[in-house]
């Protein structure tokens, strides 16, 4: 078992790595794999997992192929299914834990509150929950930008008398069955979530501000003779994850490159639409106005279907406000419910809060950040020494497996840390210069991406600056190159001096025979 909740009153680690999703144990396992034992894990929850523990809402499945939304380095030729559920990608990273011995290295029960840099000491200070504090030569941040639930200021919400709550705090011991439901939000949880509870309530009422495109999710169970084979031959699996790879790196064309080809794709979906719902008004409310791939492309298989059902109703009228027994439309109807989930997804734009990350001079992040996160290679950050950021400032994805970008970063910061090592450094830190060229040229090749011009108001957009913080815009195996090495060039290299008795010493060669 971990250290539950161990009391430190300042414990030091060379590594400290927050998050135990893939980004974290990812971080861990590899600096195991090459021989550095001297980190410890933060996880605020009690057991590992990341988003894959804390989301477990009723159907929720990853929306890219089980082999590679898994490790390079840990195959697993065991999953069931195509696109695995949330418990058997759960088991997965749980297994990955145990494998590698991590547990005497993990701190559960303990959230990270708040990080200073100390210029004097060139070191973090780490603050947790409980007040212990601890402290560290480098941080790696596996927070991921999808952790802090999203739920909108709805004018009314705390005087509901019935029972409310995010996908992400699902309530498993409230019972759904003849309950008289709100769906606030069409994210990517909503649409997965939907289908399941749509047959158990007695009314359900999706709040619909924007349509998102749907296409099928292309998901079947993987055969018993499947498995033996991948287990037998795992040359057979490695490359069958790559034909997939492959094949979802193609998709990239169309997002960036030839936004024009998306209208194809387009058309598959407005023909999905007519193939699953006959109604004509309720084609028009879930037929979106903008073009396909601007916002997150969504997979279902019954998703159509739930809203199609006797028992659901689309309501695209602004929710006006919330009452204790009620939802009131901008057009003044009011609708009695007896609970409300809300399908909002995440402050992807600003994934960590005011007042938690504090670095040269004391200077919050998000001071640095005005106009939305911004990093070089999406990793690290002027003012942030020593700070590390797996699933950065523009790394993520539209078409292909973010483990893949995780294992790239993680490749980076090894090498930073081996350089640090190696030249006995106290401290790197990325120039203003370096930075501001990178994001320049980020920004330059999202200008004209379908998520950049194809008419929609999504989260990949920061909602006051408009640049988009979120994607990288190109192909992933581009994005390893870059990251393949560690460039000191690119860097502040802050060297540990000698002492003035050793510096003193004359050089071997002047030693007198």
């Amino acid at each position: 078992m971990g250290t539950q909740g161990q009391t430190a009153a300042s414990r030091h680690c060379k590594v400290a790595i927050i998050g135990t999703g893939f980004s974290g144990l990812g971080m861990a396992i590899r600096l195991s794999q090459e021989g550095e034992r001297d980190f410890l894990l933060f996880e605020k929850a009690a057991g590992v997992g990341g988003t894959w523990r804390v989301n477990n809402y009723p159907g929720c499945a990853c929306d890219v192929q089980s082999h590679v939304y898994s490790f390079s380095f840990e195959p697993n030729p065991e999953w069931t299914r195509m696109f695995a559920r949330q418990p058997e990608i759960r088991a997965y990273l749980e297994g990955c834990w145990k494998k590698y011995r991590l547990e005497n290295r993990t701190l559960f029960n303990t959230e990270v509150q708040r990080l200073e840099w100390d210029d004097a000491r060139n070191l973090w200070h780490i603050h947790d929950a409980a007040g212990n504090h601890y402290t560290a030569q480098a941080v790696v941040s596996g927070m991921g930008a999808l952790s802090i639930p999203s739920i909108p200021p709805l004018k009314g919400l705390e005087s509901f008398q019935g029972k409310a709550f995010h996908s992400q705090n699902w309530d498993h011991d409230y019972d759904l069955a003849g309950k008289r439901v709100a769906v606030i939000g069409t994210g990517a949880s909503a649409i997965q979530f939907v289908p399941e509870i749509q047959p158990l309530v007695a009314k359900m009422d999706l709040y619909q501000r924007t349509a998102p495109w749907i296409l099928p999710k292309p998901d079947r169970a993987i055969s018993d003779k499947e498995r033996a084979r991948f287990k037998h031959f795992p040359l057979v699996q490695k490359l069958w994850r790559g034909a997939l790879y492959s094949m979802l790196e193609g998709r990239v064309l169309g997002f960036t490159f030839a936004p024009w080809a998306m209208k194809m794709i387009g058309k598959l979906a407005v023909r999905y639409i007519h193939q699953q719902i006959k109604d004509p008004e309720l084609r028009r409310k879930v037929t979106p106005d903008y073009t396909i791939g601007c916002k997150r492309i969504l997979m279902s298989p019954n998703y159509y279907p739930a809203l199609a059902a006797p028992n659901s109703s689309v309501i695209t009228d602004g929710i006006r406000e919330i009452r204790e027994h009620s939802i009131v439309t901008a057009d003044g109807q009011e609708r009695e419910v007896d609970a409300i989930i809300f399908g909002t997804g995440f402050t992807a734009n600003d994934p960590i809060p005011r007042g938690t990350v504090f670095g040269r001079n004391g200077v919050d992040l998000l001071d640095t950040w005005k106009q939305g996160p911004e990093a070089y290679k999406g990793t690290v950050t002027r003012g942030f020494p020593n700070l590390f950021f797996l699933m950065g400032p523009n790394t993520g994805l539209g078409h292909n497996s973010m483990v893949y970008m995780i294992e790239s970063q993680i490749a980076y910061v090894l090498g930073a840390l081996k350089l640090m090592q190696r030249r006995d450094l106290l401290s790197l830190e990325v120039k203003d210069e370096v930075q501001e060229r990178w994001n320049a040229k980020v920004q330059g090749n999202l200008s004209n991406t379908v998520w950049n011009t194809g008419g929609c108001k999504s989260w990949y957009l920061h909602p006051v600056s408009g640049r988009n913080c979120t994607l990288w815009p190109g192909f992933t195996w581009r994005f390893r190159l870059l990251t393949r090495h560690f460039d000191p060039a690119a860097y502040h290299l802050n060297a540990r001096p000698f002492p003035a008795s050793v510096a003193q010493q004359p050089r071997a060669e002047e030693v007198p025979a």
